[in-house]
């Protein structure tokens, strides 16, 4: 963060605006087994949001209706943008975001319609679409892999589809929710699981430290699950970034010490894949500095003129 303050290059987002400031190719490593799970500390991370968040992709689900039944409302602006598209055409009267989401959570027909974001994490982990028809868990093949053979390269999840992204795909399937998180892959060292995350795109600020905390916990719960011991979460950036709105907020935080990380512990209920629920995991001993707020920027997938107003009705 204190690098890109100091050394950031400016870029200026062509659909949204939204200025900046980014280095490109960095890495940080935390030792799960070592150093405790690490949800940071220098500010609140939500950690319902995280644990419920990761649920909801290691489920399989792509209707945010999950989410909002459990008051967690990270994901509302995606499907919204959606729906706003649909007014443009004429085909729904307009609700305001706040009606928007609470139609989602009383009206099950609603919600099946316009809760649902097609391609993202939790679908393509799970039930991967493959043009002879079938679908692929990815998430159970890799965690069946390093349990069969510890010393596999192989054990890769991936959520960058060609076929659904950006000008890459036809109009009726372009996704318009950015996958950022896009590949991650498991890898069995001294009798320890670990893991990589490859995340394209990263708003250090905002996004990361809930990153941090997501894919340590999919780290752990996948250790339970394989019998080995949680070992090293790498997390490698492409272009990592500050927006220019979170400038003063980044600096308070950079002004705070860091206190040790808490623990997280799976209950031994979690058996397999399926067998997942947030009640398995238990956090432990986490006393951050206060929270710091900053702006969520709704931005890239593709970008249509209605997404366009929206996200200058949020500035």
């Amino acid at each position: 963060m204190r690098e890109i303050l100091e050394h950031g290059d400016k870029q200026i987002d062509e659909h949204t605006e939204a200025v900046t400031w980014s280095l490109f190719g960095r890495q940080i490593r935390f030792d799960l087994e070592k150093d405790g799970f690490p949800l940071l500390t220098t500010k609140k991370v939500y950690w319902k949001g995280v644990l419920q968040e990761l649920y909801w992709f290691f489920s399989g689900q792509n209707n945010i209706k999950y989410l909002v039944d459990n008051n967690v409302h990270i994901w509302d602006d995606y499907p919204y943008k959606l729906y706003l598209e649909k007014i443009e055409s004429g085909a729904n009267k307009k609700l305001e975001k706040e009606e928007f989401i609470e139609k989602i959570s009383q009206d099950e027909v609603f919600a099946k319609e316009h809760g649902t974001l097609r391609y993202i994490y939790g679908e393509l982990w799970r039930a991967w679409p493959t043009q002879d028809g079938r679908t692929i868990d990815q998430l159970s093949w890799a965690l069946n892999e390093v349990k069969r053979d510890p010393a596999c390269h192989n054990a890769v999840v991936t959520s960058w589809n060609p076929e659904y992204l950006y000008k890459m795909a036809t109009p009726e399937k372009a996704s318009r929710f950015p996958i950022c998180h896009n590949m991650f892959q498991f890898n069995v060292k001294d009798g320890r699981l670990c893991l990589q995350l490859y995340q394209r795109s990263a708003d250090i600020f905002l996004g990361v430290p809930f990153n941090i905390g997501s894919y340590a916990l999919l780290l752990a719960v996948a250790a339970k699950i394989t019998g080995y011991k949680p070992g090293e979460f790498v997390h490698t950036f492409g272009d990592v970034h500050i927006y220019d709105n979170h400038k003063e907020a980044a600096l308070l935080q950079l002004e705070r010490e860091p206190r040790p990380f808490p623990k997280v512990s799976i209950s031994d209920e979690t058996k397999d894949i399926n067998s997942f629920v947030p009640e398995h995991a238990t956090l432990e001993g986490y006393d951050p500095h206060p929270a710091i707020k900053g702006d969520l920027t709704v931005s890239g997938g593709v970008v249509t003129e209605a997404h366009k107003k929206f996200v200058k009705s949020l500035n």
